[in-house]
């Protein structure tokens, strides 16, 4: 058993979901945990204390597993959240995700580049499975460039056309919900983010 799949194990089994596994530069071990997601249920939040205690026992975990490393960091998913597979699609479905392909995915009568993977949109469930089982997701977005502050628009100014793309998770690289703030509430929903950090 690997180190991570080690720390997986040890996270899971104190009651938490384990969200991802970062390295930084600099030494910097980051582990992002979440509480486990009942569908229909209200979310569930990580708390400072929380993180302290997947610390304490991820520390004598690494120490254990020998993983050299200079500072660890335990805590919840930002406004960033990394989507792992289609139960995360279905959770975010409606939110603005940002997705990367593995290959680019040609959309018909578009103008979309050929050789373009990255993506901004709101994610959409299809409801419905290919051939093989697997589920199909579509991402709709406009790449109508955003207004810049203090610039007025013209009423006349047409809006961009809306794509849409049709994919699999298995065509995507790396998708997060997209890191978009309005202050006059947030759109999309995004989960508080709590960090505590230990050196080691």
């Amino acid at each position: 058993m690997s180190w991570q799949e080690a720390t997986t194990t040890s996270v899971t089994g104190l009651g938490f979901d384990l969200v991802e596994i970062e390295r930084s530069a600099g030494g910097m071990l980051r582990i992002t945990i979440e509480m486990p997601h009942e569908p229909g249920q209200p979310e569930q939040f990580i708390t400072v204390e929380d993180c302290e205690r997947v610390t304490k026992q991820l520390r004598f975990l690494l120490e254990v597993e020998n993983v050299d490393y200079h500072r660890l960091e335990v805590g919840s998913p930002g406004i960033d959240r990394l989507l792992r597979g289609d139960t995360d699609f279905e959770r975010f479905s409606g939110e603005i995700v940002d997705i990367v392909l593995k290959e680019p995915i040609g959309v018909t009568d578009s103008g979309v580049s050929a050789n373009r993977k990255k993506f901004r949109g709101t994610l959409e469930n299809l409801g419905v499975t290919s051939d093989d089982g697997a589920k199909q997701w579509q991402l709709v977005w406009s790449d109508e460039s955003p207004v810049k502050s203090g610039v007025r628009v013209s009423k006349k100014r047409l809006a961009a056309p809306l794509q849409a793309m049709q994919f699999e998770f298995a065509d995507v690289r790396e998708a997060r919900l997209a890191s978009i703030v309005d202050f006059r509430g947030r759109k999309p929903k995004a989960e508080s983010k709590t960090q505590s950090s230990s050196e080691a």
